[in-house]
């Protein structure tokens, strides 16, 4: 014989599925609008009724599900850097199944690609993310966000190449580290100059091809400030 609570019998309880079901809907439509709002005007440009009027809701929803402006900026980065992450933290362990020690150009690739794919896929969310991610990155205020969303993956990556150059001084290696990092989150936002800087117009190069690019641009700079690894 089964037993049932009384609760499972009513017909109420479909509806309260259903209104989960909706507050997460609204919950991930006021995360987007957010995360394109901010990217477009910033932080200090992006009103909470502006979020709401775009994301369909009411002012009073965005306190709901994220209490203020400032949690819901935190929460707009938090949400694609734990993906970004682990793509990053893939892509690094399929490099150590492998019989050789990871090259600096394979770990500049692990780190870098997985951001240049995402912002490069089309997706106006992850381009939106991609901007914001610059604007955290150069913004005082934002410090703590970074420590928590990309310092971790961030250490790890740079305790690798220290392992290719362990002559080098850390903090060398965080310079250039960050050098590679700026370089990535411009390429990411800019694309558009490459075509006006070249007069090739309509011929914007893909970005898997920028990517490769950038990957041998980072390691060069990164030889020439550091030295050549020993296992070059």
């Amino acid at each position: 014989m089964n037993l049932r609570s009384p609760s499972a019998d009513t017909p109420d309880k479909p509806r309260r599925r259903a209104a989960s079901k909706r507050s997460l809907a609204t919950s991930l439509s006021i995360l987007d609008a957010a995360e394109r709002l901010f990217a477009e005007r910033g932080y200090d440009g992006a009103s909470v009724r502006d979020i709401a009027k775009a994301a369909g809701t009411q002012i009073a929803s965005i306190s709901f599900h994220h209490v203020s402006k400032e949690t819901l900026f935190e929460r707009v980065v938090e949400r694609r850097a734990s993906e970004l992450s682990q793509l990053r933290l893939d892509a690094l362990s399929a490099l150590k199944t492998l019989d050789t020690e990871p090259t600096l150009e394979a770990l500049l690739s692990a780190f870098l690609r997985p951001y240049l794919e995402k912002a490069g896929a089309g997706d106006p969310q992850w381009l939106a993310y991609a901007r914001l991610v610059a604007m955290v990155s150069a913004d005082a205020r934002w410090h703590r966000i970074s420590e928590r969303c990309f310092d971790p993956t961030a250490g790890i990556f740079i305790a690798e190449i220290a392992r290719l150059f362990p002559h080098a001084d850390r903090s060398t290696i965080a310079v250039s580290f960050i050098f590679s990092v700026s370089s990535m989150l411009s390429l990411s936002t800019s694309t558009w100059r490459i075509e006006a800087l070249s007069a090739a117009v309509g011929n914007q190069p893909a970005m898997d091809r920028l990517a490769d690019h950038l990957v041998r641009f980072c390691e060069a700079g990164m030889h020439a400030g550091l030295g050549a690894a020993p296992n070059r």
